[in-house]
């Protein structure tokens, strides 16, 4: 059981045989070793990803920068992330997650601490930060940090603020026309996530 810490060799995520999960668990504070409220679970949707959860909300998801620094596996007996094992004595990598509620992999050089990833970095890492259809943008000279994708725009702020007293989603963008099926063209948008797969079908052949 990885408690707050995962070390090489050990593994987070899912043994679909057992059909059980392991999980890291934040301490309550600096000083509590006691269960805290922060959780880093590893999803079980197809293509896996890392999930920050507070008090059972998601509020971050791992992207690629995490991805390449831990092992993936996913298998129909295991979905799990783990950490290489090194043969070299004074070097050890460990993935953290803190009181803080932040996800922190390590690495302990001659009892040295070296942080290798950080996360969150930004508001933007946030899970949802800007709503459907909508990109998160923290580029400088921007006056607004959730910008609409091109082809929406704005929805109705009073339809959207009764969503957001019944259902706490948070307001996004609509369509300004209706979307053609004789329009072959799809609009790359840069430097983001995939989205996540919890409600898809996902084919990776696809490439």
């Amino acid at each position: 059981s990885p408690t707050d810490t995962l070390l090489p060799g050990m593994k987070l995520g899912w043994d679909r045989t057992k059909n059980l999960t392991k999980n890291l668990t934040s301490w309550a504070d600096l000083n509590d070793p006691s269960s805290g409220s922060n959780v880093f679970a590893i999803e079980n949707w197809k293509v896996s990803h890392g999930l920050i959860i507070n008090t059972g909300q998601i509020i971050f998801r791992t992207d690629l920068s995490y991805s390449n620094l831990v092992n993936i596996t996913e298998t129909e007996e295991e979905i799990s992330h783990s950490l290489n094992i090194t043969t070299n004595i004074s070097s050890i990598s460990l993935l953290q997650m803190t009181y803080a509620g932040s996800l922190e992999l390590l690495e302990l050089i001659g009892g040295e601490r070296h942080i290798l990833l950080h996360f969150p970095e930004d508001r933007c890492d946030s899970y949802n930060e800007c709503g459907d259809n909508r990109y998160c943008n923290i580029a400088k000279n921007t006056s607004r940090d959730c910008v609409c994708i091109a082809g929406f725009q704005p929805g109705d702020q009073i339809a959207y603020e009764y969503a957001w007293r019944l259902t706490k989603s948070r307001p996004g963008c609509v369509r300004k026309s209706q979307l053609s099926c004789h329009e072959k063209e799809f609009k790359k948008i840069r430097n983001m996530k995939l989205p996540d797969t919890q409600y898809t079908i996902v084919d990776t052949k696809v490439g």
